[in-house]
């Protein structure tokens, strides 16, 4: 037997022991009677695998997508899903471009859904990015409490000019967070000439997710850019009625 494999085995049949709470890594390792340092590591696998997600230091630890993937278990994220899935498919359809569905996991913007355009040309976006990177990433950045962003920066510091010029700074990081909060809306520019739109989904005021679209720039002239946001609201509302009313 391979103890190391084991050993991940027992965290993951753990935290399996209730799905809905975060488990700090006190509780895991003392638990489990294993080593505080063997137990992060292992932990710090699981969670590079997507096994595992991590809350923060202080919120712990729970299972993460790919646990539930292997037996094709769709409780996961589903009522989010599931209320945004066909709205997601007819934005698609009006605007022939591609949308998405983002969350923040592990400290990376990553996409729980995605419906593809048919146009011959198609941005490809992967499904784990830098949240600096992308207006969804941004988006959820701006929504998180003062703790969680203080954790964010000092575990990721800030933004390079090549990826957010106006953000380099402290100061400038949150005069860009408030402006999107206030605007409840993110555009963003890629140097590879790739616009992303994102807005904020809530359920019960509380926002969970951001949908966005993202483009060529040469498919968004000024006179496009106001049906793009327009429509990509209209969506969110949809969503957020659902969620709101449970359905």
């Amino acid at each position: 037997m391979v103890l190391v494999i084991i050993k991940a085995i027992d965290i993951l049949e753990y935290l399996a022991q209730d799905q809905e709470r975060a488990f700090t890594l006190t509780e895991i390792s003392e638990s489990l009677e294993l080593n505080q340092a063997t137990c992060a590591n292992i932990l710090k696998t699981l969670v590079s695998k997507n096994f595992v997600e991590h809350l923060g230091r202080k919120k712990g630890y729970r299972l993460g997508p790919m646990a539930f993937n292997l037996t094709n278990n769709l409780s996961y994220n589903q009522n989010l899903i599931m209320a945004a899935k066909d709205v997601m498919e007819d934005l698609t359809t009006l605007l022939n471009e591609t949308s998405l569905l983002g969350t923040l996991r592990n400290q990376k913007r990553y996409i729980l859904h995605l419906v593809n355009s048919d146009q011959d040309l198609q941005v490809r976006s992967r499904t784990e990015r830098n949240v600096y990177e992308t207006a969804t990433g941004r988006l959820l950045l701006a929504y998180l409490s003062k703790k969680e962003r203080d954790s964010f920066l000092m575990s990721n510091g800030l933004p390079t000019p090549e990826v957010w010029k106006e953000a380099t700074s402290p100061e400038g990081l949150e005069k860009e967070l408030q402006k999107i909060v206030q605007d409840e809306l993110v555009i963003t520019y890629s140097v590879k000439h790739i616009v992303g739109f994102a807005v904020p989904i809530r359920k019960n005021e509380k926002v969970i997710a951001a949908l966005g679209i993202f483009l060529p720039e040469i498919r968004c002239p000024a006179p496009r850019k106001k049906q793009l946001v327009q429509a990509l609201k209209q969506a969110a509302d949809k969503i957020n009625k659902r969620l709101t009313e449970g359905t």
